[in-house]
């Protein structure tokens, strides 16, 4: 809700792992971010990810084929263009973390960290997953923070979430081997049904928490849908050595 404190929307996460904080990004900001990746996008400039790279359904199947350069992700967000690093460190967003952490706030450059990109002819289906599965912190205690750059709806492929399910414990088997959650059993099907979709305008932000199972639909519109989005650890949550968590040196929030 708009009147939500801060702490009130933290423990809306703690609770339902994610939660919506309405209009946190100004009109003007999200436009002037808006603009720069959709020129960024028309110029493919790297570091970029294309759907053909990983194979989602819906998704071409080799740069050679028709939609084959279709760009994914722009990559490394923060260190793109000065407005996307400005709002990733910015108060807002360094206060809304130490409430939630209870200790300074880091910025993960290995993950997330980047402009996402929804196209309607090419733009993939992700499966239902957690992003820790990919992720090796001493914790998984880790929070994104996604950006509607524009209006996301079920249409134009907006995020689903299955709420609580940060806080239930999975064996392996409910997942496939690329650690997708698998959709064809029955157990797991029956938390699937009760996955909600909210609706957001440009400028609103959902924070979510690494354990919480989401995915995203096809883009069935025909316009690109843009949406930034950073993941954020307590400065104590370090990642492991030799990791790909580690690859890149974070950013405190001070």
């Amino acid at each position: 809700m708009p009147n939500q404190s801060k702490l009130e929307q933290v423990r809306a996460l703690r609770e339902n792992g994610y939660v919506v904080v309405p209009g946190l990004v100004t009109p003007e900001r999200c436009e002037a971010m808006r603009k720069v990746a959709q020129q960024q996008l028309v110029e493919a400039a790297a570091p970029v990810e294309f759907e053909a790279d990983l194979q989602y359904p819906g998704a071409p199947n080799s740069k050679d084929a028709p939609g084959g350069h279709t760009v994914r992700r722009l990559l490394d967000a923060y260190g793109r263009d000065p407005r996307f690093a400005a709002w990733a460190t910015s108060p807002d967003v360094r206060g809304w973390m130490e409430v939630y952490f209870g200790e300074a706030p880091t910025l993960s450059r290995a993950h997330h960290n980047c402009v996402m990109t929804k196209h309607p002819a090419y733009g993939s289906l992700t499966g239902w997953h957690r992003d820790v599965r990919y992720w090796n912190f001493e914790r998984d205690d880790l929070v994104s923070a996604w950006v509607a750059l524009g209006n996301e709806t079920v249409e134009n492929g907006a995020l689903w979430f299955v709420p609580m399910s940060h806080k239930l414990p999975f064996t392996s088997e409910r997942f496939d081997k690329a650690k997708f959650f698998r959709s064809d059993l029955p157990e797991n099907e029956v938390l699937i049904r009760s996955a909600v979709s909210p609706k957001l305008n440009a400028g609103d932000v959902v924070f979510f928490h690494c354990n919480t199972l989401h995915s995203a639909g096809k883009n069935l519109t025909d316009q690109v849908k843009f949406s930034l989005v950073y993941t954020y650890r307590g400065a104590s949550n370090l990642p492991l050595p030799g990791t790909r968590s580690a690859s890149k040196e974070d950013v405190p929030l001070i």
